[in-house]
């Protein structure tokens, strides 16, 4: 029996089940979510779907690579149903787990490509500094239609942002790092016309979110804006010229609100590319 066969009979059977405890259950997936994980970022993968699940009903593929196995694909299926407030029914995702072992790891395309949900939009959030130029990277890629990474998991800044660059015509990109950084930026775009005339960008905070808050004000402002970053675990300080910008006032929002946020997006952003191409 195949892969998809083998999935779609264990979905088929955990529907069964749902069904039988006499609660009703709606089975509404407004996109399918592949997740590629490395060993290093699979439980943290697991903690925010865990946050993202009500918000977004879908069909979740999560895909841990294992090059190091022998061939082959081990799979496990759930679904997972939620109240909704004011309805009598449960919503329900459906999450599939796959190992893809040896070779299996290196065409993803094949794997995934016929559990995708027909005619909803499917998105890709890849764990960690993409692998780029690898097959996988470009299979998923060619059948997914966003991208989402997060660029503070990456140690290859500012260089790596040149390589992000050149998937942009082929997929539409999203960084968790710009949904983070919005509030600052639009601290930052209250300092106009003033701020027309800086010099000089400091940011405490991780170095992905100093490199897009110096990029965006480049691109914005149409030329060179030094920065002075001094490195932290959370962005905290943003200064002009030496003049502290007055801070966001909601606390920093979960990496599931994040991603959440992330998924509601399904066109390109010039700004944020522009961003990208600024901060080398």
């Amino acid at each position: 029996m195949s892969l998809v066969a083998d999935v779609e009979r264990e979905l088929e059977q955990l529907r069964g089940e749902e069904a039988s405890d006499g609660t009703p259950d709606l089975r509404t997936s407004v996109l399918t979510h592949i997740v590629w994980a490395p060993a290093k970022w699979a439980a943290a993968a697991r903690e925010t779907l865990l946050g993202l699940e009500e918000r977004h009903p879908s069909r979740t593929i999560l895909l841990f690579p294992e090059p190091r196995r022998a061939d082959g694909i081990e799979q496990t299926v759930s679904m997972r149903c939620f109240a909704v407030h004011g309805l009598s029914h449960e919503v329900c995702s459906e999450v599939i787990e796959l190992h893809l072992g040896g070779k299996r790891s290196q065409a993803p395309a094949s794997i995934v490509q016929p559990l995708l949900i027909p005619d909803l939009p499917a998105f890709c959030r890849w764990r960690g500094e993409p692998a780029w130029g690898s097959p996988a990277l470009e299979q998923l890629a060619g059948v997914c239609d966003r991208l989402v990474v997060d660029s503070s998991e990456w140690r290859g800044l500012p260089d790596s942002y040149e390589r992000l660059g050149e998937l942009f015509d082929e997929i539409a990109v999203s960084d968790i790092v710009w949904g983070r950084t919005r509030e600052w930026r639009g601290r930052l775009a209250e300092l106009w016309p003033g701020i027309g005339k800086a010099k000089r960008l400091s940011v405490t905070g991780p170095r992905a979110d100093a490199l897009l808050l110096a990029g965006w004000l480049r691109s914005r402002l149409r030329r060179e804006i030094e920065l002075v970053h001094r490195s932290a675990r959370d962005l905290t300080r943003v200064a002009v010229d030496g003049e502290g910008v007055t801070p966001p006032r909601r606390d920093a929002p979960s990496a599931s609100d994040l991603l959440s946020e992330e998924l509601d997006v399904f066109t390109r952003d010039p700004i944020y590319e522009a961003a990208v191409a600024a901060a080398l």
